[in-house]
Order: C-alpha cells, then sequence, then structure tokens
C-alpha cells in the first residue's frame, strides 16, 4: 500500500550536504469584471514570476516563469490560481521545465487551483523534462464548482532526446485530486523510484515509452464530450492516446516514444477540443 507523505519525507535529506535552494511561490486571481477576465491578485515571491502578454477576447492568458532556470536538489515551489465568478483565464509555462539531478534532496511543486461558479480555467503549461537522477515530488489540488469548467494538461518526458539519456535511478511522484464542490471526483498518483528507465520498459507501466501526457477535462458536459475527443485522437507514428469518461469527467491519455511525437499528437488535440489556439509561449 501507497501512503502519502507531503511535503515528501525522504531520510537521504538529512544526509545531503546543506544548500541554499530556489524557494518560489505566485498567488494570482482574477474575476470577470463587465465581461471581461482582469486579474485582480498577484503575489510573487522567489524565484517564481507570473506575467500577463497583451491578448485579444474577453479571457486571460497568464505565463508562469522560473527565473531559477529549472528545478534541483530540494527546490520547492508553490502555485495558488484562483478563477472567481464568471472569470476565464489560461496559465501556461514558456517552454519545458528542467529537473535537474540531486545528490538526495527531493524538490516539490504544488498547485492549487480554484474555479468559481461559471468560472473557465485551462492549467497548460509546457512539459517537464527530468534528469538522470532527477527527484521530484508534485502535487496538484484543484476545487470547482458544479457550473464551473476546468482543463488540465500537463507532459513529462523521462531523459534528454538529444543525449540518448536514461534515467538509471531517480524518483517522480505526480499527485492529483480534484473536488467538485464538497466530492472528491478524481485521485490519481503515480509513483516511479529506482531504475525509472527499467520501470518504463515493462508492458504495464510504458512499454518502452518515455513521453506521457494527461488532459483532464471537468464540466457539466465533459462526458458527451467522449465521441468528440475519440474522433480528434490519432495514435501511431510513435504515440499512442485513448479516451474515457466517468463521474462527470473526461480523461484523455498520451504514451509516446519521443517528445515530439508527444506533442505532434497533442497539440491538433489540444486545439480542436479547446476551440482556439494554444497560448502563443507554446509556439515560440
Amino acid at each position: 500500500m501507497y501512503v502519502n507523505v507531503w511535503p515528501f519525507d525522504d531520510a537521504s535529506q538529512s544526509t545531503a550536504p546543506q544548500r541554499q535552494r530556489a524557494i518560489g511561490r505566485v498567488a494570482f486571481s482574477v474575476a470577470d469584471l463587465n465581461g471581461s477576465t482582469r486579474p485582480m491578485r498577484i503575489e510573487e515571491s522567489g524565484s517564481m514570476r507570473l506575467r500577463i502578454p497583451r491578448g485579444e477576447g474577453a479571457g486571460l492568458d497568464a505565463v508562469l516563469v522560473n527565473t531559477a532556470g529549472g528545478i534541483a536538489c530540494g527546490d520547492r515551489f508553490t502555485v495558488d490560481i484562483e478563477a472567481r465568478t464568471g472569470a476565464a483565464v489560461t496559465i501556461a509555462s514558456p517552454a519545458a521545465e528542467k529537473v535537474y539531478r540531486s545528490d538526495g534532496p527531493v524538490s516539490e511543486l504544488a498547485v492549487s487551483l480554484n474555479v468559481h461558479s461559471r468560472a473557465r480555467l485551462d492549467w497548460l503549461p509546457q512539459e517537464t523534462l527530468l534528469f538522470d537522477e532527477a527527484r521530484l515530488a508534485r502535487r496538484l489540488d484543484a476545487t470547482i464548482e458544479e457550473d464551473a469548467r476546468l482543463t488540465l494538461f500537463e507532459a513529462v518526458v523521462f531523459g534528454r532526446e538529444a543525449r540518448a539519456e536514461h534515467i538509471a535511478n531517480g524518483l517522480f511522484e505526480d499527485r492529483w485530486r480534484i473536488r467538485r464542490g464538497p466530492r472528491l471526483v478524481y485521485a490519481d498518483t503515480l509513483r516511479l523510484d529506482g531504475p525509472i528507465a527499467d520501470l518504463l520498459k515493462r508492458p504495464s507501466v510504458g512499454n518502452g515509452a518515455r513521453a506521457f501526457a494527461t488532459l483532464l477535462h471537468v464540466s457539466p458536459g465533459a462526458e458527451a464530450r467522449l465521441d468528440f475527443a475519440r474522433e480528434h485522437l490519432v495514435s501511431g507514428n510513435g504515440c499512442e492516446a485513448a479516451a474515457s469518461a466517468w463521474n462527470g469527467l473526461l480523461a484523455v491519455r498520451f504514451c509516446a516514444m519521443s517528445i515530439a511525437a508527444l506533442r505532434a499528437a497533442a497539440i491538433p488535440f489540444l486545439f480542436a477540443f479547446r476551440g482556439e489556439p494554444l497560448p502563443r509561449v507554446w509556439l515560440s
């Protein structure tokens, strides 16, 4: 049985050399003002920053920036996003987030999303890239109202393809908890610890793939969009994908041999599913 502990408790942290680590936090809330979404609160500390490019339309795009240039050796980051009643916001990142090797300490990333009545929040960071011996525990908690809409997309790549890198040893823990009103409607925990490259070769784990992504959509009409999602998923060319729907949500899994194959399948799907272009940082 797996028991989650947060923050991650690892005895190796007490034996590794003590270094000054990056600690960052962003807290951001948006509200609907006369039909347009506007920022109401922006709090930044440490190496985390939030930028709001000039855009068109009633919704708002925001970009999370980690000025530390990556994550390593016990760094800790916290992101808190709130979409108030009727607001529409998309959160992205400017590039892949690199997670460097660690000599023991586990880095932590905690994301909290709060989506109020009739609001829409799209969480669309670009992929997380784990180096050999990286150690990362991340947590995403979301609370949404019954008539709100939430779309999450997270991708992870194990090892640098350009260097033919395999993760001989490392830790990746990914914990999602989604609450709709007072009810827990989605709980998922992935934990890979030890020889990750060998684990991913197992047919029941990754069947040799090294890039994975999950899309989760929660809304009043989520289950009704299952046929549409399946029609726009393309498997093959190094990426397999499948969709399912239950309990007022829709989930899509991507499993690819490379990040290029994953993006080739995921980007057209995201465009069709959302009915609008991806944030410009995805295409720059």
